[in-house]
């Protein structure tokens, strides 16, 4: 990638990420044996646990007349299609009665499907995995090949821990959400509060980059001094003399990785933007720490509270630059501040190719580097 502007990918028709998890839902929205809508890529799932526990993900259609699965009764181990009654073990999506057949009726029910993906939950969310072959509409379990790579998770450095989240719905393209989430110049402008930084608090920062599996990280450093939160997390380490330092990764398709260690304390995150529509997408941010745990009835609202203001001023200035983007304005990236979003970019079509021809991953990044910009 070279140091000139260069232009935003302006696509009108979705390019989206297949054979990797994404979170479709959270797991308080599905209780005992009740169904749940949600919408992935453009795709309507029903989400649902089976009597013994298992999560699974159904394409929210019928293969018989296409009415929607979750308006049917599910038994916890069935669910059965409002419309003729037709029944479908969930995980694998194999019709088990089709109560219209008569005796003479010489149809095999048990080659029917109706479309199932692999599906679990972790850190209160149902992830599914959308295989490449989902693009295509195929029915029934879809195919996956080799074994499935890990369900992401927060990162957790103890036994002992509080997880919480927070969300928001954005309205506009994967690709501008996640530019967004990992642009690191916009703080001192978006992000102006007594409790983060003020805008006069802007000044040179100079950090190293390096290649990762289908990602790159910023490599471990000293936070941002500008910023409460993190003053925080030094007075936590304080007791041992511990410095403070956080990592930051980015890594295909979606997936945000932040960890702040000082001593014993520590205080990560993981962010996903995921794709919904093609103009819409969705900020999930699941929080873990162990520091402060005697004051979690305290201090867990007040970081809610605080969480909620911040990423709603980032959900404010993405429906501003949507209401920008409606008349297709030419964009363009610039460096340094902006190489990261120009890597995305970079590893994303190289994901691309490295799926068409079957070959490994061309990583766009040669070697560390280290950037500069002011925020």
């Amino acid at each position: 990638m070279n140091d000139a502007a260069q232009p935003v990918p302006q696509k009108v028709e979705p390019e989206w990420l297949y054979d990797f998890w994404y979170p479709a839902l959270r797991s308080n929205r599905v209780r005992d044996a009740g169904l749940a809508r949600a919408m992935l890529m453009g795709l309507p799932l029903v989400i649902g646990r089976k009597r013994d526990g298992a999560a699974f993900a159904m394409r929210d259609s019928c293969p018989h007349r296409g009415i929607p699965l979750s308006y049917g009764q599910f038994d916890g181990a069935e669910l059965e299609c409002c419309y003729h009654g037709w029944r479908f073990e969930p995980s694998g999506g194999q019709c088990q009665a089709i109560p219209s057949l008569t005796s003479a009726d010489k149809l095999k029910v048990d080659r029917i499907y109706a479309t199932s993906f692999p599906c679990a939950e972790r850190d209160g969310f149902f992830w599914v995995f959308l295989p490449r072959s989902a693009a295509q509409g195929a029915a029934g379990q879809m195919r996956i090949e080799g074994a499935l790579p890990a369900v992401p998770e927060v990162p957790k450095f103890s036994e002992k821990y509080v997880l919480t989240h927070l969300d928001a719905r954005l309205p506009c393209s994967v690709d501008h959400g996640i530019i967004g989430l990992m642009d690191p110049a916009h703080g001192p402008f978006v992000h102006q509060s007594w409790w983060w930084r003020s805008r006069h608090s802007i000044h040179e920062k100079e950090k190293k980059f390096e290649p990762i599996a289908n990602g790159f990280r910023m490599s471990a450093h000293a936070p941002s001094s500008n910023s409460a939160p993190y003053r925080l997390m030094r007075l936590a380490g304080a007791k041992a003399g511990a410095t403070v330092e956080t990592t930051i990764d980015f890594v295909l398709p979606n997936l945000r990785y932040e960890v702040v260690r000082s001593g014993e304390a520590w205080f990560s995150t993981l962010t996903t933007v995921t794709p919904v529509t093609a103009s819409e997408c969705r900020v999930d941010v699941r929080a873990a720490w162990n520091l402060f745990r005697w004051a979690t009835p305290l201090v867990l609202p007040i970081g809610r509270y605080f969480g909620k203001k911040f990423l709603r001023q980032d959900q404010l200035t993405m429906e501003r630059q949507a209401e920008g983007l409606k008349s297709n304005p030419n964009l363009m990236l610039i460096d340094d501040a902006d190489r990261p979003a120009k890597w995305y970019f970079a590893l994303k079509q190289a994901c691309f190719e490295a799926q068409r021809t079957g070959t490994a991953l061309r990583h766009p990044m040669e070697g560390p580097v280290t950037l500069r910009w002011r925020s």
